[in-house]
């Protein structure tokens, strides 16, 4: 593995139930600093993919390298989970335990965080209580509060109002200028477009093209295309 990649997959398949292939052929890599962009519609496949390589599936053929010896990983699921008696802020400090991540460094970067993404005023009321958007902010949060080597991150849009998805984006470049990699799996192509240093596109839980945007265009056979265009003739 080299020295600069922080992600390798190899999925020969991978399925729920055995006999049950759900993805086959999917191989990539995320280097620091790089955005990758696991691009399909709903049922393509992504989610399945972001599970195999987190070792969630028994009925796996993978190969999964994350970064080095003391490399660090953050998920961010699609389907927001958390404790129903915790509090925001005591999920906050209880992954910076999990992390070993000394107090006065938390409480700095929690703080901060909360401001960011304008939930101070939630950090002692229970989860349960949040709209769809606060729950997924609180996942955002607990995903960059310990600064990872790599974040792996499943739709991480939906619910986000226009000023979350900015505060989202910021933190997520902050990160890549730091040298974190970041897989990212997501519907949203015109975002993706503008964002994602190169994209895996999937299809039928295939790899249907791999590469820059001006690697998919060739691909696709459209000069100037958007993504939306050449992921609709690549597939």
């Amino acid at each position: 593995m080299e020295e600069n990649v922080v992600l390798e997959v190899a999925i020969e398949e991978a399925g729920y139930e055995a006999g049950d292939k759900r993805i086959a052929g999917i191989t990539f890599e995320v280097r620091r600093g790089q955005l990758l962009g696991l691009i399909g519609p709903n049922g393509a496949g992504k989610s399945t993919t972001i599970k195999t390589l987190l070792g969630l599936l028994k009925h796996a053929k993978a190969k999964v390298t994350i970064g080095g010896e003391n490399s660090s990983c953050a998920y961010v699921p699609e389907q927001p989970v958390f404790y129903e008696d915790l509090t925001l802020w005591e999920h906050l400090d209880l992954a910076a335990a999990a992390y070993g991540m000394p107090y006065e460094s938390f409480q700095a970067t929690a703080e901060r965080l909360l401001a960011q993404f304008g939930m101070a005023h939630v950090r002692d009321d229970l989860p349960a209580g949040f709209s769809k958007g606060m729950k997924q902010k609180m996942m955002l949060m607990l995903g960059f509060l310990v600064q990872p080597d790599i974040y792996i991150v499943d739709e991480p849009f939906i619910g986000l109002d226009p000023r979350a998805t900015k505060d989202f984006l910021r933190l997520l470049e902050e990160e890549r200028l730091r040298g974190a990699g970041v897989l990212m799996s997501t519907h949203v192509l015109d975002t993706a477009e503008k964002i994602c240093d190169s994209f895996v596109l999937i299809s039928g839980g295939r790899m249907s093209a791999a590469g820059s945007l001006a690697e998919i265009r060739t691909a696709a056979g459209l000069a100037e295309g958007a993504l939306f265009d050449c992921f609709d003739v690549l597939t």
